[in-house]
Order: C-alpha cells, then structure tokens, then sequence
C-alpha cells in the first residue's frame, strides 16, 4: 500500500491540482487511490451548524477525480486538522487554541491504506512550512519515511526554489518520487516563453543527472473551465 507526500516549492504552485490529476490518472490505471491533507488552514465555517467544513482541497480533490465525496471524507478521516485563519499551520493552530497531534494524522493515513491501493497526502505550502511550534512539515515526513513529489512551475525564482527544495529533501535522506512541473504561472508577469522553456530544459536535466530514477512530469496550464476533464499522464509504474 503506497503513501506518497505531494509538496511544492511553494504556496500556490498548484499542489492540489496535480494531487487531484494524479489521482484521476491512477484511478483511470484501475488503482484504487484516495487523497489526503495534511492540515487545511482557511476553511470556512458552516453557517447553520457552525462547524468547520470539509477541506477545501479535499472538495477540488474530488471534483478533479469526478467522483463524489466519499465516506473518509465526511468523516473527516482525509482531513481531519483544518482551521480558519489562512496562514502558515503553527499559526492558524496557535489561534484556534487547538493541538495538532501527528499521531492521529499517521493513524488516519494508516486507515487510508487499509482501503486503497495508493494515498496521495498532500502538504501545506512549502516543505519546511512549520505545523506546530516544534515540527517543519519535513520533519514529519521524514520520520514517515513517505517518498516526495515536487510540483514546480515556471515563474522567475523556480529554478532556485526547486533546488534548495531537492536539498532539503536529500538531506532529509528521502526518495524523490517525481517533480511535476505546472504550467500555471505561465501568463505571470515574471514569466514568458524563454523563461519557461529555459526553466524545463535546466530542471529536466537536473533531474537526470542527480536524479535519474525520479520521473518528469509536466501539467496542461489549467482554467476553471476545464476542472474534471484534463488529464495528466503517468507511466504504467508510477506506484
């Protein structure tokens, strides 16, 4: 049963999607795959019972896959952490006055596997996003032992912010499974086609001298018209 930690080089560098993506592209293999979050920061409040609401990358998740929510998720067993205040995990748990035991986290994912072939846990923000006080999301992964899939993109920084990441995660002494690279900063200001091209080019090859057994993976540049009908490729060993 695989466990495989989705993390970014940055905060909106498009994780969600391409958890949501690979899971679709799994599922479309015959692999039974579920999603999970680690911890969700700025989830609304439910208005009538005033209770905190499904994550909401849990929701594009699902929306992505063409699937329902299933039972794990109204349960809360794909999200169990979730919190209002949009900001950095030890922050937005500091507010609340709550306790973020990573036990529970293991223990939900543990559950997870029990039902699925395959758990694509998706981070906070960046690798080194601290969840509490004491504990960087690395931190956590490393002592999972879980291998890494990178989503990177294109805008001006990437290349920089992509290898200090690979950094952190050799340091780590963990497998980096994959780097995705997302076209979703295309048509940023700090982006343009020399950018972009020469930012693929540099990474790939990279990735194939100091990583030759990690895949390349690159995303179709998404719009809100097309959620739920794009389609991501993987090989047929990805998992």
């Amino acid at each position: 049963m695989s466990v495989l930690f989705i993390s970014g080089i940055d905060t909106d560098i498009g994780k969600t999607y391409a958890t949501g993506m690979m899971a679709k592209a799994l599922m479309q293999q015959g692999i039974s795959v579920i999603t999970q979050k680690l911890v969700q920061t700025g989830v609304s409040i439910d208005s009538a019972s005033g209770k905190m609401n499904i994550a909401d990358d849990i929701v594009t998740h699902r929306q992505l896959m063409n699937i329902p929510l299933q039972p794990c998720d109204l349960d809360f067993t794909t999200c169990l952490y979730r919190y209002e205040k949009p900001a950095s995990p030890h922050l937005s748990v500091k507010l609340a006055n709550a306790v973020l035991d990573f036990k529970i986290i293991t223990k939900s994912t543990q559950q997870l596997q029990q039902s699925y072939d395959a758990v694509l846990l998706e981070g906070a923000g960046g690798l080194l996003v601290p969840i509490t006080e004491q504990l960087l999301t690395l931190d956590y992964i490393a002592e999972q032992g879980y291998p890494v899939i990178l989503v990177t993109s294109g805008r001006l920084g990437s290349i920089n912010h992509t290898l200090l990441s690979l950094e952190a995660i050799k340091a780590r002494g963990l497998t980096l499974h994959s780097v995705i690279y997302n076209h979703i900063h295309d048509s940023a200001a700090q982006t343009d086609d020399e950018i972009t091209n020469s930012t693929i080019d540099y990474l790939k090859n990279y990735l194939a001298r100091h990583y030759p057994n990690s895949y390349w993976l690159q995303m179709a540049q998404q719009t809100n018209s097309t959620i739920g009908n794009d389609s991501l490729a993987l090989p047929p060993d990805f998992i």
